[in-house]
């Protein structure tokens, strides 16, 4: 998940240059706001908010410029999304860390040429089994929660928290 300072010069002129179709501006729903609840909501209220379509980010409203750019924000500004309810939709992808045994879960999300990807983790709310209950590796998902992140020696990862999948496609 890190990017040479270099690149993100790159990025910045990729996504001006990068051909596509005129874009909407986000309504109040799929711009990042701060959640009034702090990240504590009771788990009836999460509902309601999931229930409602109301996330803070919704990535999967926006083209795929600007998903990559909302989301190479969120990867280097990461304290501006801590607690944020984020929506994200893209292929699953699985890691297993042959020295710890431990294992990650990840929507990867692509910029508009496809040639660069970033993946976003997600942990599952509840007790899931890979590979029972999760799809076929590169399967598109949709998946919801709270954005995190964490510290592994001297790397910074991103996390959806508390996570659902909303849709796998068929």
């Amino acid at each position: 998940m890190r990017i040479s300072k270099f690149i993100a010069p790159l990025l910045a002129a990729l996504m001006l240059t990068s051909c596509g179709q005129a874009e909407a501006a986000p309504s109040e729903e799929t711009s990042s706001q701060v959640s009034q609840s702090g990240g504590n909501a009771a788990a009836d209220f999460e509902t309601e908010r999931l229930a409602e379509n109301n996330f803070d980010i919704d990535l999967t409203t926006l083209s795929p410029s600007m998903v990559y750019g909302q989301v190479y924000d969120m990867v280097y500004t990461s304290d501006n999304y801590v607690g944020k309810t984020v929506k994200m939709k893209g292929p699953f992808s699985y890691f297993l860390d042959p020295q710890t045994n431990q294992e990650y879960f990840a929507v990867l999300i692509s910029d508009a040429t496809a040639c660069c990807s970033q993946g976003i983790e997600f942990v599952l709310d509840g007790d899931y089994k890979y590979p029972d209950d999760y799809p076929e590796i590169g399967t598109e998902i949709t998946v919801c929660g709270n954005f995190n992140y964490y510290k592994e020696g001297a790397n910074t990862y991103c996390q959806l928290t508390e996570a659902r999948i909303l849709e796998i496609a068929q």
